[in-house]
């Protein structure tokens, strides 16, 4: 939540193995909070300051505190639960004091939220074109403005570009079912192209009226689309650039 680097802090640097740790984008740096019971790590690339955390454990969670993270001010249990609410994955934890590691969710989910991101939960894992694991996580949230710095993770563009977009799912075909692919739920960001999930996964619509389940789905990254949060298309027409 701190827009400059915590003191009191530790930086651990990113894992640059195509097997990434759970929760570490490739090429992000994120930072460690720890007590004896339990670390708690943030990225700054990640967060888009939801607030979920400030607002559910402010004694933990206090920004323009300096650190502004403090893992020894509640019970390992409680800041667990909190962490596993953050939609973004940037925050995560590791316990200390033999208590629940953080699950992997039995079902992969895609939230369409409302004038914002593509939240994803599950066991995902975000690769390039090549296939090599940029982010293994089980929270994602993933730009679907077409404006983000940090492609394809979304970084709050869509609110200075004041992107509109009720999350309906109008198409009822969109999504495909040809099975296959196991448990996990792979994310393709093509290059200058739209977002490509395969795997098995239900999509939700921002008001959490309409649910559709498949294994296959291409979505917009652009912005730009008719028919979101599917693609038509339409970045070849605007020139979407991915980088």
């Amino acid at each position: 939540m701190s827009d400059e680097r915590d003191p009191g802090s530790s930086a651990a640097p990113p894992a640059m193995t195509a097997d990434l740790a759970r929760g570490v984008a490739r090429g992000d740096r994120v930072h460690a909070f720890q007590s004896d019971a339990i670390s708690v790590t943030w990225s700054r690339r990640r967060c888009t300051h939801a607030a979920e955390c400030v607002m559910r454990l402010p004694t933990v969670f206090e920004p323009g505190r300096a650190p502004w993270v403090d893992a020894t001010a509640a019970a390992g249990d409680a800041i667990a639960e909190v962490v596993q609410r953050c939609p973004t994955g940037a925050l995560h934890f590791e316990r200390h004091d033999g208590g629940a590691a953080e699950a992997v969710p039995t079902a992969n989910s895609v939230l369409v939220s409302r004038d914002g991101p593509l939240l994803l939960r599950g066991d995902i894992e975000v690769r390039d074109d090549d296939g090599n694991v940029l982010l293994r996580d089980t929270r994602v949230a993933l730009c679907r403005c077409g404006l983000s710095k940090a492609k394809p993770l979304c970084d709050n563009a869509h609110r200075a570009a004041r992107f509109r977009d009720a999350g309906d799912l109008r198409s009822e075909d969109a999504v495909q079912d040809p099975g296959g692919g196991g448990s996990a739920l792979r994310v393709t960001p093509h290059e200058h192209e739209s977002l490509e999930l395969s795997g098995p996964f239900v999509i939700g619509s921002g008001d959490g009226q309409t649910m559709q389940g498949g294994t296959s789905v291409w979505l917009c990254r652009c912005g730009g689309s008719q028919d979101k949060p599917f693609c038509d298309g339409s970045h070849a027409r605007v020139g979407f650039e991915s980088r």
